[in-house]
């Protein structure tokens, strides 16, 4: 069994000597810093410490200050705070920044020992016991993978998946989160099978048995529920998968109660231009370009692809509605436009309908495949969501939310579509007018794996444009992405284990639309 590894900083740590040598007898691996931001940087740095012991007085940053910032980070993260200080304010603020216990100095080792198996044994009962329970579930959804899940029915499995992923986070379950990988895997392989063979009935000759996708969500979900006795805010966080959502969900709801949590179906391809576009304009993309062909452009035209949502927005609320609804579009790309968003946010409280495009998210995910330092901030789903909310909670955004919630609103979060980290190449071969993304493909003449993808021979079958008459749609399935022979390797290399989307997999096409109102 592998040592039990504690990190204690205290800028008097020679004086902890016997302590120290105490502990190492006891069988504890103990790393020793001088300083809050050497503690920081060790606990960023290695994914193997399993308590701080941390003292509260030391100089430049103190041991609370130390505490907030790696709770930030590592929220799950044992901390004892060692102090000489009883006063009981100094207590509060520590019991109320989540720490695991506290000592007073001078610290007699017993009590150290005592406060360890508290915390070790705690942890290991935590682990057995979810270990256990994820074991007994893991038929279960099992079972339900295999019996021939509806619409209604791949929404539990996949909530019951991501419910498991952050318990399995917490108690740091290496062996069953490695399971739950393949479980996942073996989900998004029947899940591409279902929408193989629903998808096109859905938008078609089946349109009574589909889900909420997103041409229809504002009319089913939000145009509804509209009052005339409080402003209601749409925000659309681009990009924002469902596991995303429940890690902002306990912060957001310090602020707001959740009046209902649904999920709709993204259309394809899950991608900004067809998705937002679509929940906009309350049309498939084909139709969008059938009836505002000035303003929809193909893969292949130069130009913005999502400049006119506002206008798509306008033009449905005026097709809905049929009487003025006082509406704002906001579109926030950057920082400065953040910080008009929050200078705003009162003013926004004039409207009927304000909706907000926040795309930090979607940035984010194609950063990843450009800047090495994002791959390794975010190399895994656990990474991810953690950056997420670290993002979250030091963004314009959340002021702006602590700012409308203080009066009497109506907030809806939603996104449209999600993303998933690619693992399996699948070889493409198509013209020069072939599109970029790595999840789909337009284009003539293609040559593809057929067991990978999800065809659309006839793009009109699918509501979609038709940029050129032999033009063929193809979705990767699962997670596949399609790369070029030339260079295989090395884009191999290059993509694999990057956040993507455009295809069909349960964290692209399942997708939150959250209803809230202010506490």
């Amino acid at each position: 069994m592998d040592k039990i590894k504690i990190l204690w900083a205290d800028d008097e740590i020679d004086l902890l000597k016997p302590q120290l040598l105490f502990l190492e007898k006891k069988g504890y691996d103990v790393i020793t810093v001088t300083n809050g931001h050497d503690a920081l940087e060790e606990i960023e740095e290695r994914n193997d410490i399993d308590v701080v012991f941390l003292d509260e007085s030391m100089p430049g940053l103190t041991g609370l200050e130390t505490l907030s910032k790696l709770k930030e980070n590592s929220p799950s993260m044992p901390v004892v705070m060692i102090t000489k200080n009883e006063a009981e304010t100094v207590m509060e603020e520590a019991l109320g920044s989540s720490i695991t216990d506290y000592l007073i100095k001078p610290v007699n080792p017993n009590q150290i020992l005592l406060t360890l198996k508290k915390i070790v044994d705690n942890k290991r009962l935590i682990k057995e016991k979810t270990t256990y329970d994820y074991q007994v579930d893991f038929r279960q959804i099992s079972m339900e993978i295999m019996d021939n899940p509806d619409k209604e029915a791949w929404v539990d499995i996949y909530k019951k998946i991501i419910s498991w992923e952050l318990k399995l986070d917490a108690s740091s379950t290496t062996e069953m989160t490695e399971i739950l990988g393949i479980q996942k895997s073996e989900a998004n392989r029947a899940f591409s099978k279902f929408i193989e063979k629903k998808y096109v009935p859905w938008i078609g000759t089946d349109k009574e048995n589909a889900p909420i996708q997103s041409h229809n969500l504002l009319t089913k979900k939000v145009f509804s529920q509209m009052s005339d006795d409080k402003p209601t805010f749409f925000l659309l966080l681009d990009n924002l998968r469902m596991d995303q959502w429940k890690i902002l969900e306990p912060i957001i709801t310090e602020l707001f109660r959740v009046e209902e949590e649904d999920s709709f179906y993204s259309i394809l391809p899950t991608t900004t231009q067809y998705s937002r576009n679509s929940i906009f304009a309350g049309l498939m993309p084909g139709e969008i370009e059938e009836y505002y062909p000035d303003w929809w452009k193909n893969d292949m035209d130069d130009g913005g692809k999502n400049n006119h949502e506002s206008d798509f927005l306008k033009a449905q609320i005026d097709r809905v509605f049929r009487k003025p609804i006082k509406h704002e579009y906001v579109k926030v790309t950057n920082a400065a436009k953040g910080k008009q968003l929050l200078d705003n946010a009162l003013n926004y409280l004039n409207n009927d309908l304000t909706v907000i495009v926040y795309n930090f998210i979607d940035m984010l995910s194609h950063a990843r495949t450009e800047m090495e330092v994002l791959k390794e901030l975010a190399g895994d789903e656990t990474a991810y969501r953690s950056l997420t909310r670290s993002w979250f909670l030091h963004s314009h955004l959340w002021e702006m939310l602590q700012k409308v919630a203080e009066k009497d609103i109506q907030l809806f979060i939603a996104t449209d579509h999600g993303t998933i980290r690619v693992k399996s190449p699948s070889k493409v071969i198509g013209d020069k007018d072939t599109t970029t993304n790595l999840r789909y493909k337009v284009g003539r003449n293609l040559k593809y794996e057929k067991k990978d993808v999800l065809a659309i021979l006839d793009p009109k079958k699918g509501l979609l444009p038709k940029p050129n008459i032999s033009s063929t749609f193809i979705f990767a399935k699962e997670d596949k992405f399609f790369l070029y022979p030339n260079n295989y390797n090395h884009y191999n290399a290059y993509y694999k284990n990057t956040f993507q989307h455009g295809g069909i997999s349960l964290e692209e096409i399942i997708c939150p639309i959250i209803r809230l109102e202010s506490k």
